[in-house]
């Protein structure tokens, strides 16, 4: 912990992104979590502008469409539609766009969707699935509202809306 706790607070400088992963890794295995490891959003940004990994977005459509979305990223949703039903393809097509090989990062609005992705991706045979913590619009606050305290867009990180 304390050595991805280290790498977190370089964020601003030249870090080896192998060693980043290697940290969330043993975190994660520490944690006895069912996928790679926890990715906080500047790290999930640096590995994906630097084309060290994938960014898959896996919020619904109509959340990319309507709150914003990473410029780049692939979409495939766990749940889909306004009711958020479970997407019984999600694996399958999370595979025919990226392989099983890739470094992936899976980003949904708070990060507990995208755990579960990771989660469900890794059982699938996936190799290198992280989650995003804190998703795109981060946590509730206080007041009950998102983006206040964490998140993609709370630390100012690439974005666009239609």
């Amino acid at each position: 912990m304390q050595k991805l706790s280290k790498i977190m607070t370089q964020e601003n400088q030249t870090y080896n992104n192998a060693e980043t992963l290697d940290a969330a890794r043993a975190v994660s295995q520490a944690a006895g979590l069912p996928y790679a490891g926890n990715i906080p959003p500047k790290l999930a940004w640096n590995l994906f502008s630097a084309g060290f990994a994938e960014l898959i977005d896996v919020r619904s459509a109509e959340e990319r469409k309507f709150v914003g979305y990473v410029p780049n990223s692939i979409h495939v949703a766990w749940a889909t539609g306004t009711s958020l039903n479970r997407n019984p393809r999600f694996t399958k097509e999370l595979e025919l766009k990226t392989g099983k090989s890739k470094i992936l990062l899976l980003l949904c609005r708070s990060g507990k969707r995208s755990a579960l992705a990771a989660e469900a991706a890794t059982k699938a045979g996936f190799t290198s699935v992280f989650n995003v913590l804190d998703g795109f619009e981060g946590n509730l606050d206080a007041q009950q509202h998102r983006g206040a305290q964490d998140g993609w867009r709370f630390n100012e990180l690439p974005w666009i809306q239609d």
